[in-house]
Formats: structure tokens, sequence, C-alpha cells
């Protein structure tokens, strides 16, 4: 935590602001990119045609020069997607992107979104070294793991489903999940180039669970936190009391805060301020 903070003094000046608006031009771009493809070549499947060719994340052809598919494979668009669906997903990208940026921050939200491509590029490459597979990757996960994202900061808000079912979003994220383990462990079994959709849902919902242990503050959840916070609330349980003050029997010791359901009394028979419970008010030894 100390760490980010500190990075983010050094270079978070540099931080790009209103990136998803960015991100969603880039992906307009993939958009009419793919609308040619299917017009020239039609539709055989994912993305045939330039960017296939020149554009997709492949690791041997990035060996082999073509460096910049590090960069030209985040331009993919939703796959499998009519015009409206495609408008509705971009539009909520940029609702999910924008809304994160204004909590967390330009820096933060730089760094989730650029260590997210990041770890994609690593597994691509693991995959093609260590099990000689040559990943296809894009970012369609990565945008969707910006809705636990933005659960974990409103997770009470409510949206309506199907414009009629109000639900709170926290329910929706966990939806979600269920979906991104579904598709991880399905792709998984299948097989062959459907292990690049697995590997890439696996890994944006890593970089969700990294990006969670890095931002979290630790120190709520300490001993020394806790304790701290505990005896804060009893100060603020005797401060609402009437009079403002603990209340104790001279004789048991027992307190208004330990036994809440006693009453005290001051003895007018006794020299000084004494308090009696209920039980010792008439039974006590008058100090003189």
């Amino acid at each position: 935590m100390k760490f980010l903070y500190k990075l983010e003094r050094k270079i978070g000046k540099y931080a790009i602001k209103h990136l998803m608006f960015y991100i969603i031009g880039l992906y307009i771009v993939g958009w009419l990119i793919q609308m040619m493809d299917e017009m020239k070549f039609g539709q055989y499947g994912q993305y045939v045609g330039l960017y296939a060719r020149y554009l997709a994340f492949d690791a041997e052809k990035i060996l082999s020069g073509q460096v910049w598919r590090i960069i030209t494979f985040i331009i993919m668009p939703p796959e499998n997607s009519s015009y409206i669906f495609m408008i509705f997903t971009l539009y909520l990208y940029y609702i999910l992107g924008t809304a994160l940026e204004n909590a967390w921050g330009a820096f933060r939200f730089n760094l989730y979104f650029f260590m997210g491509i990041l770890m994609q590029v690593i597994a691509g490459f693991l995959g093609y070294f260590v099990f000689d597979l040559n990943l296809s990757l894009t970012t369609y996960y990565l945008n969707m793991s910006l809705f636990f994202a933005f659960a974990t900061i409103y997770p009470d808000m409510e949206l309506f489903l199907f414009f009629l079912i109000p639900i709170k979003i926290k329910w929706l994220a966990l939806i979600d999940g269920g979906y991104f383990i579904f598709v991880i462990i399905s792709n998984f079994m299948i097989g062959g180039t459907n292990i690049a959709v697995a590997v890439s849902a696996m890994v944006s919902l890593l970089n969700f669970v990294i990006f969670f242990l890095m931002t979290r503050n630790y120190k709520r959840i300490s001993p020394v936190e806790i304790g701290r916070k505990k005896k804060y609330k009893r100060a603020v349980k005797i401060q609402s009391r009437p009079n403002n003050r603990l209340h104790t029997c001279a004789v048991c010791g027992r307190t208004s805060e330990t036994n809440p359901e006693l009453s005290f009394r001051y003895c007018s028979k006794c020299n000084g301020n004494f308090e009696y419970c209920q039980d010792h008010l008439f039974t006590h030894e008058h100090k003189k």
C-alpha cells in the first residue's frame, strides 16, 4: 500500500485522464476494421482479414518482428456482437470506467487497466514458451472485470434488471463471477483455440484480485486498529448517556457499562460523592 502511494506521487502526473474515453475510441476503430473484414471476406469466424493478419496478439509473429501486436490487440471489440449490443456494451464500459476513475483517481484506474493488459501479454508468452500454445488474447474479459471493481465501491447501488426488477450491484457481481468461472472451466475442457478464452478470463479475474489486494487498507483489520475501534465505540456509548459519565457502585464495583440494567443513585447520608447500585443503595455502610 505504501509502495502504491509512493508510485502515485512520483509518476501520478503522467496518468492518462479520461482513459476509458480513449479506449472506447480504439474499440470503435477495431469495430470498423471488423466490419470491413466481414464485408470483404464474409463471416468466417473471429475477425478474419486485416485484424487477424496484422493486429491480433500472436506470440510467434511478435517474436518474428511484429512487435506492434503487443499493443494493437487491445482494439478488438466484443466478439460476435450486433450493432445494438455493441453500442450498449461500449456505453456500459464507458460508464463503469468513468465511475472507477472518479472513485480511484486517474492513476489507479490507469494502473488497473494497463496491469490487466500486461498480464494478458505475459500469459500469452507463457502459453507459447511453456505450453507451446499460440493464444490470441483480447481485453474483452478485462473490461468485464470492471464490474467487479465497481461492485466493491458501490455494492448496494441498485440497477433495474429488464427495467423492472431492482437488484443490488453486489448480487450482479456474484452472477458475473459465476459466469467467469463457467467460461474458464468450460473452455479449458473444450480445449483447442478455446483455451485462449479461458486464459483471458482467468488472467482478467486474477488482475482484479491482485489489484484489490494491492489497494486494500490492511491497517483496518489489524488487531491494534480493531482494539482502537472497540475502545472508541465504548467511549461514544458512554458519552451518549445522560450526564455523559460512567456510574460505578462504591460497594460492588459494577458500572452502568457492564450492567446497563441497574439503576445508580447517590447517597445523601455519605460524606462525599459516592454512588451505589440499586442492590446496595439502602444496605451499604454510610461513609462519614
